[in-house]
Formats: C-alpha cells, sequence, structure tokens
C-alpha cells in the first residue's frame, strides 16, 4: 500500500496487528455521515502505482485519495471505503496563524484507492474514542502533486504567509456517485488488478451501499 510521505514517521505503528473478537473488532470502525467535516492532507502517490484497494495502475491518473484507517474500515488492504467518490470542498486552513480563508472555495471530486494508516499522531488517528487534532473523525490524504490537478489547486498567499503549500485544510465533504469522477469514462481506471490474488478488489465502480460495497479485509482475515 502507498504510505504517506507527510506521516512517514509513524508508519511503522500499523505493523502491529492484534486479533480481537469480531464483535469488538466491528465496533472499532467510525460510522460516518454522507456528507460532513473532515480534514484534508495530501502525500506523493507515484504514478502507475498500486495502492491497498487493488485499484489499476490507470486510476492513478485521475484524482484519488487515501481516507484515514479507521474510517477507510480495514488495517491493511482494502476496505468497505475502497472505490467510493467523494467530493471535497476547501474551507480554511488549520496550521496557519491566522487560518486562511480563500476567496475562492475550490471543490475536487475524489475515488478512494488507498488507506491512511492509524497512528498515535498525525491526521490519521482518530478513532470512535477521539477525533484528531482538528476535531474530525476522516481524513482524506489526496494523491497530489497529480497530473489530474492543477497545481494551483489549492489556494495560497505567499506574500502574507511566506509559503504556499499549508500542509493540512479544514474541508467540508459529501458522497457522491462516481460518474462525476474524472475517470469515469475510463473503463480502466474502474477496474481491479488481475493475477495479484484477494487483494486486486478495487471493488464495485461506484460503491453506494452494503450490497457492493468492499468488505473489510481485516475482519474477514480476523486481523485487528
Amino acid at each position: 500500500m502507498a504510505l504517506p510521505a507527510i506521516h512517514s514517521f509513524f508508519k511503522l505503528s500499523v505493523l502491529t496487528f492484534f486479533i480481537l473478537a469480531p464483535a469488538a473488532r466491528a465496533s472499532e470502525w467510525i460510522e460516518y455521515s454522507s456528507n460532513g467535516f473532515a480534514t484534508l492532507t495530501h502525500y506523493s502517490l507515484p504514478l502507475n502505482y498500486i495502492a491497498s484497494c487493488g485499484c489499476t495502475a490507470e486510476s492513478t491518473h485521475y484524482p484519488t485519495a487515501a481516507l484515514s484507517q479507521m474510517a477507510f474500515g480495514s488495517s491493511t488492504a482494502y476496505g468497505p471505503a475502497c472505490g467510493r467518490c467523494f467530493n471535497l470542498t476547501l474551507l480554511n486552513t488549520f496550521l496557519s496563524v491566522p487560518p486562511f480563508y480563500p476567496s475562492e472555495q475550490k471543490s475536487i471530486v475524489v475515488k478512494v484507492t488507498d488507506l491512511c494508516p492509524l497512528s498515535t499522531t498525525g491526521w490519521c488517528n482518530a478513532t470512535t474514542n477521539g477525533p484528531n487534532a482538528a476535531g474530525n473523525y476522516l481524513n482524506f490524504d489526496l494523491a497530489y502533486p497529480s497530473t489530474s490537478i492543477p497545481s494551483n489547486f489549492f489556494p495560497s498567499n505567499a506574500s502574507y504567509y511566506g509559503y504556499t503549500d499549508f500542509g493540512v485544510w479544514n474541508i467540508s465533504y459529501e458522497s457522491v456517485s462516481c460518474n462525476g469522477w474524472e475517470g469515469w469514462n475510463d473503463a480502466a481506471a474502474l477496474g481491479s488488478v488481475t493475477g495479484q490474488g484477494p487483494e486486486s478488489v478495487c471493488c464495485a465502480a461506484d460503491p453506494t451501499n452494503s450490497s457492493n460495497t468492499c468488505t473489510s479485509y481485516s475482519d474477514h482475515n480476523g486481523i485487528a
């Protein structure tokens, strides 16, 4: 699976897994509404890289994101969030002082193809017991820079702040049909890697409910 560059210092924590009873394990995953608020970070995902959802390399040619592990629904490989599409709208920066509120709100539709591993610190550390440092239970880690996303997607004010990359944004999110995703008309981008075993799922082209979303790889294999 791809590992977000900005979270590299805590990635090793996800290599230790504990076997829990099925009922306890199921209660760990965060159940989230179809719309709400979250944080947005970004990480480096090489073009044509096969991420944890097992989606084809072609998917990286369009906007994709990793979702924080406990909302993703698995500790390794695919989870129920795989293949789902979300419209993400930038609201304001979280770490800058003062917060930066852009004059124009920018949005992007992304497809979840990867997980952002749980950690003791960082932006993907929310669990059912508490949110991340910004008070959110979801974090989307945008694959960026990307050939599919304009280089000026993130607003900035370098003359005031002295830098352009704010790192962490507060956003609103909405679960949407993947027919609004840029890669919808590219059949190759909607498919799964073949011949890679049970991890090559990518799920339905447009997962919408429990009847066509992935099961949790962790639950299915008894991994917490």
